[in-house]
């Protein structure tokens, strides 16, 4: 038997951080994992920004439930589940996940939880465990189940590299120069194609 890992941002859906940005015109919100490889950092910079300009968790959770998945995506993910078991497996957050997963036939995905105060505001944020991605098909791989996993950044490098079978999908230029032996799909069509191969 084999299991799909794939991550959820940037391969399914778009990253909410940027649709954050794009809602309130703040340039620096923009920053992701393909520019902060490690994720506390990057989860500082974001809470940081929204502590300096008061934003809400509603106003996150806001940008989140009005984002679609990618064109492409549900079609991609349902052949996906006639073939594999799958497992979204995600450094997002149940909280801002929810109304996307939702749009996706209520996937399995695996990801942290944010701390919300009193006053709405978001106050921390849990990890599920520390490198949750390599972690996560580590667990399924001693379950004797094959892993072929997906991500598109810096992030899934441990879940690729520990996987049966890993690839990118779409990522940036940098990402793939600085792995360039991480095979890449640049289309659905090309990672069925990759996933398809992976069963044997």
């Amino acid at each position: 038997m084999k299991v799909a890992c794939i991550d959820f941002e940037g391969v399914l859906v778009p990253e909410i951080w940027i649709s954050l940005a794009e809602r309130t015109g703040i340039e620096d919100l923009k920053v992701t994992t393909r520019d902060i490889p490690d994720y506390d950092e990057l989860m500082g910079h974001r809470l940081g920004i929204m502590n300096k300009h008061d934003l809400s968790f509603k106003q996150l959770l806001d940008a989140a439930s009005q984002l679609d998945p990618l064109p492409g995506a549900a079609d991609f993910l349902d052949w996906l589940r006639s073939e594999f078991q799958v497992a979204i497996i995600s450094d997002t957050f149940h909280e801002l996940a929810r109304p996307l997963v939702a749009k996706l036939g209520k996937p399995v995905i695996l990801c942290h939880r944010l701390e919300i105060d009193g006053d709405g505001r978001i106050a921390g944020y849990h990890m599920r465990q520390p490198d949750p991605k390599r972690h996560a098909v580590k667990a399924f791989q001693s379950l004797n189940y094959q892993v072929v996993a997906t991500g598109d950044s810096y992030n899934d490098i441990s879940m690729l590299d520990q996987a049966d079978a890993g690839m990118f999908f779409c990522p940036s230029e940098k990402v793939t120069r600085d792995y360039p032996n991480i095979p890449v799909a640049r289309d659905y069509a090309e990672l069925k194609t990759m996933f398809a191969n992976a069963l044997g």
